[in-house]
């Protein structure tokens, strides 16, 4: 079956890159792309949603029924940031986000895209709020949800929005993959991961690098 995919995030450098994944694969019918900016890329494929706020998709609604899984790359760092506010847009713009989609589109899967070193139990703050909104998400009525938690991320060709540490320490992506599989991945994987699990399923619903490695590869 075609995918129809809403995806967030595609103006960051991972949403992006999986955009870019997606709609390049020909098992992929549509891709909506849902933010508060143009993505700055035109493909028969894709089409823009723009709005003011990711937590409140009342006046779209109707736009969101008939996709088969949204893939959730929206996301901040959290850098220089107190714990309320972080949460507020990682854990509670998401939820909401999510609950939404899951009274509009039930039979859709959800990815999410976390982080390596998540963990609701962290002494990080990061990882403690980016850990309870995983297990808030699994809890949610999705035909399917998936946690997926990439570490360094290599862009895929044609990306425009690229972070700036890779800018400076991209060249070191090749050899960190080969001493350190489970640190590294591409974008391209990462995209190709989250279609393979949303169209026949992922063997558990938390995935590290080398687990979405595998399931890009098959």
């Amino acid at each position: 079956m075609a995918q129809r995919i809403i995806l967030t995030g595609a103006t960051g450098m991972v949403g992006e890159g999986v955009l870019l994944t997606c709609l390049a694969q020909p098992g992929v019918e549509a891709v909506l792309s849902i933010s508060r900016r143009p993505s700055g890329h035109a493909h028969p494929k894709l089409r823009e949603l723009l709005v003011p706020d990711l937590a409140d998709l009342s006046a779209v609604e109707k736009e969101l029924v008939g996709y088969t899984a949204c893939f959730f790359c929206a996301g901040i760092s959290s850098a220089g940031m107190k714990e309320a506010e972080y949460t507020r847009i990682t854990h509670d713009l998401t939820l909401a986000f999510a609950r939404t989609l899951a009274r509009v589109c039930p039979g859709a899967a959800f990815v999410y895209v976390s982080g390596a070193g998540t963990s609701a139990n962290s002494r990080l703050m990061w990882a403690r709020v980016k850990g309870r909104t995983e297990n808030d998400l699994l809890a949610l009525p999705f035909r399917a949800a998936y946690m997926f938690r990439p570490a360094f991320m290599e862009p895929v060709e044609g990306q425009q929005h690229v972070k700036p540490y890779y800018k400076f320490f991209g060249w070191l992506a090749p050899g960190l993959r080969r001493l350190f599989p489970g640190a590294a991945c591409t974008l391209r994987e990462v995209g190709l991961a989250m279609l393979h699990a949303a169209g026949r399923g992922a063997p558990q619903p938390v995935l590290e690098v080398r687990d979405l490695v595998a399931l890009a590869a098959g």
